[in-house]
């Protein structure tokens, strides 16, 4: 058998107080674990014929060894990229998948982790409860901004929030206290509004979630009819005693006042 074409895949766990193996393995994990092994070894691309692969179950924890892959390039190509900063971005999607509902499984069972290696047994990836795979289209980040648009829906009977429909169209809603609208006395529906939150935003995308009201800022439009006409008046009254306003201007500039 031609050992340069080989994958160890493998899983650790305590269940009961027993170590995971062949002689005691939920069923559900074994499942599991078969069906995350076909799914990254044939990845997106389905480089991977998984009818000439044969596997092998070694003793310890629950190890199953892949063989007949190679000439899967796209397999290789991103067990390469494994050992990268970010692997999550570079390596194919179905693969990306498999390994990030190993950490999930391993953050929910702290005993569990998850083992990639090649036939020598040198380690390739380690996946356990520590780990921190992203990709980064899954990357959010807790921010706090504020938000423009106008107030579309308001309140609600179980879960205040309100509904604002930013200025691009699209309308996202906001989680907000009761004592928050209660007390504010405006009447905000369907106008321009300028709201404090914070939330989570995509690194990748900018879309936002989780988004909670702080506090209703004050807005001030860019152009305001009424204002517009309160600070002509006011003009108009300063400049009142001046007979000829333009001939002022001129001897200002000129220096002659």
């Amino acid at each position: 058998m031609d050992t340069s074409d080989q994958l160890r895949f493998s899983v650790r766990d305590l269940i009961e107080g027993v170590e995971v193996g062949p002689a005691h393995v939920p069923m559900s994990l074994l499942s599991e674990f078969q069906k995350d092994v076909a799914e990254f070894l044939r990845g997106a691309g389905r480089d991977v014929d998984l009818a000439q692969v044969t596997i092998s179950i070694e003793l310890g924890s629950l190890t199953f060894v892949a063989s007949g892959l190679h000439s899967a390039a796209g397999l290789w190509a991103d067990i390469g990229n494994l050992s990268l900063s970010n692997p999550m971005d570079l390596i194919d999607s179905k693969r990306a998948a498999v390994l990030a509902r190993w950490q999930a499984g391993a953050h929910e069972n702290p005993h569990r982790s998850y083992g990639l290696a090649d036939v020598s047994g040198r380690t390739l990836l380690i996946v356990n409860s520590t780990s921190r795979l992203v990709r980064a289209e899954d990357a959010w980040v807790q921010v706090e901004k504020y938000l423009h648009g106008k107030v579309v829906d308001m309140g609600g009977k179980t879960k205040a929030n309100v509904h604002l429909e930013l200025d691009n169209g699209q309308t996202l809603m906001v989680a907000a206290s009761r004592e928050t609208l209660a007390k504010d006395e405006r009447n905000r529906l369907y106008r321009p509004a300028l709201l404090h939150v914070t939330g989570e935003e995509n690194l990748r995308t900018g879309e936002m979630r989780n988004l909670r009201l702080l506090a209703f800022a004050a807005h001030q439009p860019s152009y305001d009819d009424d204002e517009f006409k309160r600070i002509v008046e006011r003009g108009t009254k300063a400049w009142s005693d001046v007979g000829d306003i333009t001939g002022w201007t001129d001897a200002l500039r000129g220096g002659k006042v």
